[in-house]
């Protein structure tokens, strides 16, 4: 019988020990007031981050440039210094940025907290310098963007030119200038990084006969036409291996080497 009670009395004190404690409730009022902490805390948040000079545009730094200044890219984004961070259109800076200055491929704009503006700027890449008639060179990319305009060639970027032969001029009604100057800018275009560095000039007499002068004693590169020019290309490196004063692409099924 002893033994029955002791069970009893535990059982009853495990059920105290497991009996729910009672939830905390808030009154309407409390509810209330913790609203309206997280309503303060949140409207100075915003109020700090987007309106406030606590987190504020203070450097705007520029990366990627090399032929433009630093200078120019901050001239041409006008960044607002002293304008909340948060508040700053990226967008808009990057587009003023393009439009400004031509020589921008693309530009992205980021923001650092707490007060940091990156420009960072990709330059184009010319594939030819072409020679206007007054002397200077108009730079040109891979896409066709005519971007700059300098009174001398870059290094390592072949100059186009027009040398029109007798036979050129009397076709200019069908080959205009323009059409001859955008096949040699195709033909610049189709050389691969390294042979584009060894050569000096496109220089255009028709449109079916454009000649490459190279840097160095390897001499003179016919090349015909500016069609089919990625597979002359790939011929002209292949033939380059071998020393000779000419190298004749203008029909790649049929190289020759010239004396």
């Amino acid at each position: 019988m002893a033994e029955y009670v002791g069970v009893e009395e535990d059982r009853a004190e495990a059920g105290a020990e497991q009996a729910p404690r009672p939830r905390l409730k808030l009154s309407r009022r409390g509810i209330a007031v913790l609203s309206g902490l997280v309503a303060v805390l949140l409207g100075t948040g915003i109020w700090l981050v987007w309106f406030s000079s606590v987190f504020d545009v203070r450097t705007v730094s520029v990366i990627g440039a090399k032929a433009l200044t630093r200078d120019q890219v901050l001239q041409a984004a006008q960044v607002p210094l002293g304008g909340p961070l948060e508040r700053l259109d990226t967008g808009a800076v990057e587009a003023r940025v393009e439009k400004a200055l031509p020589r921008v491929d693309h530009a992205d704009v980021t923001t650092s907290w707490p007060h940091a503006v990156t420009i960072t700027v990709t330059e184009r890449t010319p594939v030819a310098a072409v020679r206007g008639a007054n002397g200077t060179f108009t730079l040109e990319d891979t896409a066709g963007v005519r971007f700059a305009t300098l009174p001398a060639a870059p290094p390592g970027v072949p100059v186009v030119q027009l040398a029109l032969s007798a036979a050129g001029k009397g076709e200019l009604a069908q080959f205009p200038e323009q059409v001859l100057v955008a096949g040699a800018v195709e033909v610049a275009r189709s050389l691969p990084a390294a042979l584009a560095r060894r050569t000096a000039a496109v220089v255009v007499h028709s449109y079916d006969d454009i000649e490459l002068t190279l840097n160095g004693p390897s001499g003179t590169v016919y090349w015909g036409s500016p069609e089919q020019s990625a597979r002359k290309a790939v011929v002209l490196g292949a033939l380059l291996k071998q020393d000779a004063r000419g190298y004749d692409v203008s029909a790649p099924t049929d190289p020759a080497l010239r004396s």
